[in-house]
């Protein structure tokens, strides 16, 4: 078997993922409460985590993971709200590899079957962490009897076991659920969040970009509601070394941009639309006007 290369090319979106509650970005609310309740050993049995795509509830799920599983450098620590990043439990939960921090993708294992599997293994003990943590994402996915098998369990759950769910369609978990979580509703990024957080990639990454640029993307992915994919357009100038505003519009958003334009044309039954549909790519320059 051959070993792991070290020097692998990770993705900036995975490569910056916040590790702690401090480099979590635009969600002052969510942080300031569940760093009270872990301070104050107040810690929700289970929590409920909704919003757009891309705001960071996965994120934030480890992190919580993390957060209450941290034994500290020294091994003789308790739960924090700064993880330190270092011990045995942070290291093996960012790499996935926690025997005691299971997450599910709902949208796959949607049946009652699979949250059979969690009812009989929550009986027992956390073999090394502190918790036992499950996170379910896209938890809206699991079926009706899925749901109210789950019922009882995520009510009284034992000592040791905390539920974190994640969901972009909070509409479709059942109330009998929610009733039975703290939730949290993760807010849009706004400019002044992700401005500051894009000139920052770039020095960290050591590219150069356009003045027009480093106000447009962040503008794009406002609108997106996207902070995970806020680094894409700096992987597509990796050869270049160099980010314009023009290059990345075409490339990236030419596409996009003319389904919002039939989309409005839709909306609006106006011939205004129609007049600018034939002319080609001079219609991403637009693009920053429609999307702020």
């Amino acid at each position: 078997m051959t070993e792991t290369n070290k020097d692998e090319y990770l993705v900036l979106a995975r490569k910056y993922r916040p590790q702690n509650f401090s480099e979590l970005k635009g969600q002052d609310a969510l942080v300031r409460t569940l760093t009270n309740a872990i301070n104050s050993g107040r810690v929700a049995h289970a929590f409920m985590l909704t919003g757009v795509r891309g705001v960071g509830k996965t994120t934030t799920a480890r992190i919580i993971a993390r957060a209450l599983n941290c034994i500290g450098p020294d091994g003789n620590g308790g739960p924090t709200a700064m993880p330190c990043g270092e011990c045995e439990q942070c290291v093996s939960i960012s790499q996935d590899r926690n025997v005691d921090v299971l997450e599910m993708d709902a949208a796959s294992r949607t049946g009652v079957d699979d949250i059979r599997e969690i009812i009989d293994s929550v009986q027992y003990a956390p073999s090394a962490a502190r918790y036992k943590i499950y996170i379910i994402d896209e938890v809206h996915m699991l079926s009706k009897q899925a749901f109210n098998a789950l019922l009882k369990t995520l009510e009284e759950p034992p000592e040791r076991v905390k539920f974190v769910f994640a969901t972009t369609e909070i509409r479709k978990v059942p109330i009998t659920v929610l009733s039975r979580c703290q939730r949290f509703d993760l807010r849009r990024i706004g400019l002044d969040v992700l401005i500051p957080y894009f000139k920052d990639l770039l020095n960290r990454e050591s590219l150069e970009a356009e003045d027009e640029a480093q106000l447009t993307v962040p503008h794009v992915m406002v609108c997106r509601c996207w902070i995970r994919r806020l680094p894409c357009p700096m992987e597509r100038s990796w050869r270049k070394r160099y980010l314009t505003c023009w290059g990345w519009l075409t490339g990236h958003c030419y596409l996009t941009f003319m389904m919002r334009l039939w989309q409005e044309k839709a909306k609006m039954h106006s011939p205004f639309w129609t007049s600018f549909i034939p002319q080609g790519p001079t219609l991403c320059r637009l693009s920053k006007i429609c999307w702020i």
